[in-house]
């Protein structure tokens, strides 16, 4: 997966438009396999995006995708695969006449077995023939993949591409990305669900406010988020049954009870969720909800932006 040279490399980029600043400062390298690009919305993951697909120069920095700089370099789009974050389709024309498109664009040689190989590649064969306007947005957004990859890139930049999804249309969608991971290819997907990416990328880059908050190995991250202070409210049927219970807990610093219910607050993000329901099960006490009062991606990144230094890495 990673033969120690990176294929997109970005140094100090910045973008800004007038006195917004959308990308500041940011330093990073990507391999082969999946990388996921994290962040809230309004982080700054869209521009960057543009900015590795060439779609925009940045205000200052450099980039390069295959050792190659990517902005107004014709024999680079050859080698890149997009997928926007925005649907663009043509609901009239079916799904393999939208394949087909991107094919004839993108000068492949023999239209017809590249599209084949495309809408097998993810799964789509049975319903190629019947308009996109009739599809699920499962079934558009795996099209679209198509679309990306019919010219057999060796990248492919995909823009919150589970948004809109159903369960079984993620997981479906994530199989077809982890064989595409396998032959080798360099996918980098943006998204602003940490879960997500958790099930399909290895090695991650957070992004806050247009500033690299943390990049590295997911567990790395992951066991870092674990430590961070955790604030739980639990409603319940005997909130002091259940507060006694959980005050010998090493996972608990502190326990509150008002008017709200019990809030909880821990370090150890994993054992506190474990130690809940089960003290609950010991002391008969009948749990009605359990929910995180901080857990949005918000206080995610800046946790991670104050507790290490923006921009400081996570050993891979």
């Amino acid at each position: 997966m990673n033969d120690g040279h990176p294929t997109i490399r970005v140094d100090r980029a910045s973008r800004w438009f007038g006195s917004v600043v959308a990308v500041n400062d940011i330093s990073f390298e990507v391999y082969p396999g999946v990388t996921g690009l994290v962040g809230p919305n309004g982080a700054g993951k869209t521009t960057l995006l543009r900015l590795l697909a060439g779609l925009a120069r940045p205000s200052e920095g450099d980039i390069t995708v295959l050792d190659e700089p990517v902005r107004n370099n014709p024999g680079i789009y050859k080698r890149l695969g997009v997928m926007t974050a925005h649907e663009q389709i043509y609901s009239y024309l079916t799904g393999r006449q939208f394949v087909e498109l991107a094919a004839t664009l993108t000068g492949v040689p023999d239209v017809a077995a590249a599209t084949d190989r495309a809408i097998e590649i993810v799964r789509m064969t049975d319903d190629q023939h019947r308009k996109l306007g009739g599809y699920s947005r499962g079934m558009r957004q795996r099209m679209r993949l198509a679309h990306a990859l019919v010219h057999d890139p060796e990248v492919l930049m995909l823009d919150e591409p589970l948004s809109g999804t159903d369960p079984r249309q993620r997981l479906e969608f994530m199989d077809v990305i982890s064989d595409l991971a396998k032959q080798g290819r360099t996918i980098l997907i943006s998204s602003h669900i940490l879960e997500e990416v958790e099930s399909m990328a290895d090695r991650i880059l957070l992004i806050v406010g247009g500033k690299l908050a943390a990049a590295g190995d997911y567990r790395a991250i992951r066991r870092r988020l674990n430590q961070r202070p955790y604030l739980v409210r639990v409603d319940c049927d005997a909130p002091r049954v259940l507060a006694s219970a959980l005050a010998s807990e090493g996972a608990v610093e502190s326990l509150t009870i008002d008017d709200d219910g019990l809030r909880v607050l821990g370090t150890d993000v994993r054992a506190l969720q474990q130690a809940i329901p089960v003290a609950a099960q010991a002391s008969a006490v009948r749990l009605q909800r359990v929910q995180p009062l901080d857990d949005s991606l918000e206080s995610v990144f800046e946790y991670l932006a104050d507790g290490a230094g923006v921009g400081k890495k996570v050993p891979r």
